[in-house]
């Protein structure tokens, strides 16, 4: 018998819905304090994951979830850089 594939579910940092972890954005606080983008979703480091709109963005920045989950304050350059990547999306 042929069980399904498990589909990773991650926990959005703004609405604090679960989704599949390839339909959310992933930011990473690198081992060495840098907070990045994980456009690759493999990259090492404490991540976090947001849904691709701004609702959950302004969120997540508001309530400082974002960094908390981080635990490291994020640059202003970082939430510009999201808000670009989301209005493509």
């Amino acid at each position: 018998m042929v069980r399904p594939k498990k589909i990773p579910q991650r926990m959005c940092v703004g609405c604090g819905e679960m989704k599949e972890k390839r339909a959310l954005i992933r930011v990473v606080r690198t081992p060495d304090g840098q907070v990045v983008l994980d456009t690759t979703g493999k990259k090492s480091g404490r991540g976090a994951y947001l849904c691709p709109n701004h609702q959950c963005l302004n969120k997540a920045v508001k309530a400082k979830r974002l960094e908390k989950a981080l635990r490291h304050p994020v640059a202003p350059e970082i939430i510009e850089t999201l808000l670009t990547q989301i209005g493509d999306g």
